[in-house]
């Protein structure tokens, strides 16, 4: 059987997770559906769409979708799932979890990949998250929850756009890219979202197949959307990263979020035992604080690229195609963590550089 993609949808309360469910759930998009939502008190999806009042824990719908609630914890529910469809009691093609509003989404995504039974079954495909334009700044300053979300997203919808000024999106949107540079943007009206938007994005892969990013090695200063960032080498000389692009465009934000991303690059190959020790050491001490961390690097000893991803303390790496022939080998790992000491990690992959 093959893997059962999973996505995870995640935002602060009230920034539109429900909706866009809501709109996956009932449209005739032909696809079969499992939704688990991770309930915290939280108003219920069903409760609109399935008036059906049932002590039965899954839920078959009318367009092929099936929704559960989980009341313990969701490797049981995802092992039940997995079991029903294997034995032909339940037909669906994959996964949606919705987790509470207050959620840090780091343990959902590790569920994957800690248990064996659960990796033999399922493919985690992205973490989606949503983010209320209207309240977002309150929520991005107070709550590290909201500011957590926003680092392990692999895309990031904004929902409300519509009753904030144009400066002020613009304002988030900046905000949003120096907190989490590797996730898209797109500011999305009612959950309206093409549902080509929400699955198969490949977004998260600490598994073996791991698919590259084709604009992940570029140079950021050849896209557009990202053509203020870390354009310096190693950023080393600063600290903030918003001092260095405020050319007026109201851009400049006086805030310093824990929740930060920055990134290595260098033309020197990594020598490989000097790397793994490293980044054992640092995710052993800061792991709980790494969100989300992925490199493409030149690697001593292979002529292939080396693809590596993580989240908190778990770290996967795999062979990716050959270096093309004149193609300039380039290191280059993007870090998102919270307060993560950026000269000890820039000094130690210096460090382990051949």
């Amino acid at each position: 059987m093959s893997l059962i993609p999973a996505t995870i949808v995640t935002g602060f309360l009230g920034s539109g997770k429900t909706t866009l469910l809501k709109r996956v759930l009932s449209e005739a998009h032909g696809q079969k559906i499992a939704v688990i939502e991770n309930e915290f008190g939280e108003e219920n999806i069903d409760n609109d769409i399935l008036v059906a009042d049932t002590s039965e824990q899954i839920i078959q719908m009318s367009n092929g979708c099936i929704c559960c609630t989980i009341r313990e914890d969701l490797r049981a529910t995802l092992q039940d799932l997995a079991q029903k469809k294997r034995k032909g009691e339940l037909d669906f093609e994959r996964v949606v979890i919705e987790t509470t509003g207050l959620a840090d989404p780091g343990p959902v995504a590790q569920t994957f990949f800690m248990d064996d039974e659960i990796a033999e079954s399922y493919l985690l495909d992205s973490i989606l998250t949503l983010v209320d334009a209207k309240h977002a700044a309150t929520q991005l300053n107070d709550r590290q929850e909201a500011r957590r979300q926003v680092g392990f997203a692999d895309q990031l919808f904004i929902s409300k756009s519509d009753l904030v000024t144009a400066d002020e999106l613009a304002a988030l949107q900046h905000r949003l890219a120096h907190m989490n540079p590797r996730a898209p943007q797109k500011a999305v009206h009612f959950g309206e979202v093409a549902i080509s938007e929400v699955f198969d994005l490949r977004g998260f892969n600490l598994n073996a197949k791991l698919d590259i990013d084709p604009d992940f090695l570029k140079d950021e200063s050849d896209t557009d959307h990202d053509h203020a960032h870390h354009n310096h080498e190693h950023e080393a000389h600063c600290d903030h990263p918003s001092h260095a692009h405020d050319h007026g465009g109201g851009h400049h934000h006086h805030h310093d979020d824990d929740v930060k991303s920055f990134v290595f690059r260098s033309d020197r190959a990594f020598d490989p035992a000097k790397l793994e020790d490293f980044l054992g050491a640092i995710v052993n001490i800061y792991g709980p604080r790494m969100l989300r961390y992925k490199g493409v690097l030149h690697m001593k000893g292979t002529e292939r690229k080396v693809i590596f991803q993580g989240v908190h303390q778990l770290m996967g790496s795999d062979l990716g195609p050959k270096w093309a022939e004149g193609e300039k080998k380039t290191s280059k790992m993007v870090f998102i963590g919270i307060d993560l000491p950026r000269d000890i990690l820039l000094q130690g992959l210096e460090q382990s550089l051949v």
